[in-house]
């Protein structure tokens, strides 16, 4: 057994430790609330941020989610509609979620989204240069698209499923963080398999090793297929275990999901909850 499958398991086997009510509520406050749909509307954005704006009122006894998550074009409608300072505004750019156009429109839509109010912009890995071994190509979109955005966070999606091997998990992990990435993030949820929790453990150990030689902390997110609390309990577990308690905030450990968080209401309120 390799020591990604050794870490694993010894994690599965205390997750107990981890399995609290306590950390289930502050899993809602590390969630990036996501709706990233072809029919998504004005209107539809719109109620989803009204629900966030109203989440402290109907649910004092939790944290707000860090961030919400849409397409660049509603940027604006989100930022107008929340009323809560301690909830970003994200949004998936660099031609979501393909990643296959032209640099400069790339950056143009990232940049655009940014003048529009978002606070985060999340990117997928030129995978087309990535695949073909063209590294400093795919380095020099991350950093170009970083410098359009600044100071904007940027978080860039590996799209983990598609690379075959942990050191090809690892080699992007580097890179990115490498060209600028503030935060990595393991998926865009549009492909099988998205996160996962081995490649949670090679991205985590990724982050760890930047962190020993540059001192700078890169956050981490995992994203796709996550909906339920046992799967939210695992992820914090492994940053947990890998990274540590201090990376155990908003600002450095997020969540990806669009359905977990009734999920973790209903597990809390130990009653069927669909607020979201």
């Amino acid at each position: 057994m390799d020591t990604i499958e050794k870490e694993l398991k010894k994690i599965k086997e205390n997750l107990q430790k981890w399995n609290r009510p306590e950390i289930l509520a502050a899993c809602i406050g590390h969630m990036d609330l996501t709706s990233l749909n072809s029919t998504d509307t004005k209107s539809k954005i719109e109620k989803m941020v009204e629900k966030v704006n109203n989440f402290p009122v109907n649910f004092p006894k939790y944290p707000s989610v860090a961030a919400i998550c849409v397409y660049p074009n509603f940027a604006e409608v989100v930022k107008k509609k929340l009323n809560s300072q301690d909830v970003n505004v994200a949004v998936v750019g660099g031609v979501f979620p393909s990643s296959q156009s032209f640099l400069e429109v790339k950056t143009q839509e990232c940049r655009i989204a940014v003048e529009k109010g978002a606070d985060e912009v999340d990117i997928v890995l030129s995978l087309s240069h990535f695949l073909e071994g063209e590294y400093e190509l795919a380095a020099k979109e991350i950093s170009s698209i970083k410098k359009a955005i600044a100071p904007a966070h940027l978080k860039v999606i590996l799209e983990t499923g598609a690379l075959s091997t942990p050191e090809a998990i690892e080699k992007a992990s580097v890179l990115a963080m490498e060209a600028g990435a503030d935060f990595i993030k393991t998926s865009t949820g549009k492909m099988e398999p998205a996160a996962t929790p081995e490649a949670a453990i090679v991205m985590c150990r990724a982050i760890k090793e930047h962190y020993r030689k540059t001192g700078k902390k890169v956050g981490f997110k995992p994203a796709g297929g996550i909906s339920t609390p046992q799967d939210a309990i695992l992820y914090y577990a492994i940053v947990d275990t890998i990274l540590g308690e201090e990376w155990l905030n908003p600002e450095l450990f997020r969540l990806g999901a669009s359905r977990l968080a009734n999920n973790l209401l209903t597990e809390l309120e130990n009653r069927p909850i669909n607020y979201f």
